[in-house]
């Protein structure tokens, strides 16, 4: 019947995205396995922590069943809460005036000549150059690790948004003058859509530069968030925290990552990211 799915088709499709599921775990298990039997050696564990000691100090600095991690022992929400409050933040700001600023830059040509250079200048200037003022502007707290996330996003958000927006066919842009379309309907319907895999893909850098960006500033300019905690820990030489924080630094970034990919999806559902 027309519409109906073969149950031996479905079948197969899902075994086939399960088995791809635990191809992808079986790196990080062989990784973890010959880590922890590493732990044998003569004084391995005093330079490095083994698994097992992350996993426990990872579980009672999140559900703080035996009080091992001491001060920060349940406090990892408070924490991972705090880091992703502050990169939502400068992100999103950086994503609003980002892709403002490139369609500006790459459409007309005035403010392209006005605007660019500067822009461009400033995106070769590291965002952890801009802490000691970001200190004096905002103070110690959410203000100066907001801002340096905004800065580490906004330039890969104006590049790739701009390379975009540049990269338009011409034929279909006179295809549209054709229809006598004006400049604003061009860019609306012709160069805005052609760009979004360019945006995109802008986003997604940003995220990554906003995620390392918070942390270098947490463990500056703030007294708290994951890349807090990880300084603090190293200060009192717990590395199994040290490499805890930096495990759930990269799973919170992989998730949020994974999410703008299933937004990708929606928005642009023929292409994959």
């Amino acid at each position: 019947m027309t519409g109906s799915k073969n149950p031996a088709t479905w079948s197969g499709m899902v075994l086939s995205k399960l088995g791809h599921g635990i191809q992808k775990l079986v790196f990080p298990i062989l990784v973890i396995g010959i880590w922890e039997a590493s732990s044998f050696s003569s004084g391995y564990s005093a330079v490095f922590p083994t698994p097992s000691k992350i996993l426990h100090a990872l579980g009672d600095w999140i559900f703080g069943f035996d009080g091992s991690t001491q001060s920060v022992s349940g406090q990892w929400l408070t924490a991972a809460t705090s880091s992703l409050t502050r990169v939502l933040s400068g992100y999103v700001l950086a994503i609003v005036l980002g892709v403002i600023a490139g369609i500006v830059c790459s459409w007309w040509e005035v403010t392209k000549r006005l605007l660019e250079p500067t822009v461009q200048m400033l995106r070769f200037i590291p965002p952890v150059s801009w802490i000691p003022l970001s200190i004096i502007w905002f103070g110690i707290g959410d203000g100066p690790a907001v801002f340096l996330v905004f800065l580490a996003s906004f330039f890969h958000i104006f590049i790739n948004t701009t390379h975009g927006i540049i990269s338009t066919p011409e034929n279909l842009l006179r295809a549209t003058e054709m229809m006598s379309a004006s400049s604003l309907q061009k860019l609306i319907y012709v160069a805005l859509p052609h760009a979004v895999p360019s945006i995109f893909t802008g986003l997604r850098t940003g995220l990554g530069a906003a995620w390392m960006t918070v942390v270098t500033s947490e463990m500056i300019a703030v007294k708290s968030g994951l890349g807090y905690s990880l300084w603090d820990s190293y200060n009192f030489m717990r590395l199994d925290l040290v490499v805890a924080a930096m495990l759930s630094i990269g799973v919170i970034g992989y998730l949020s990552d994974f999410i703008l990919r299933l937004i990708y999806r929606r928005v642009m559902f023929w292409k994959e990211p």
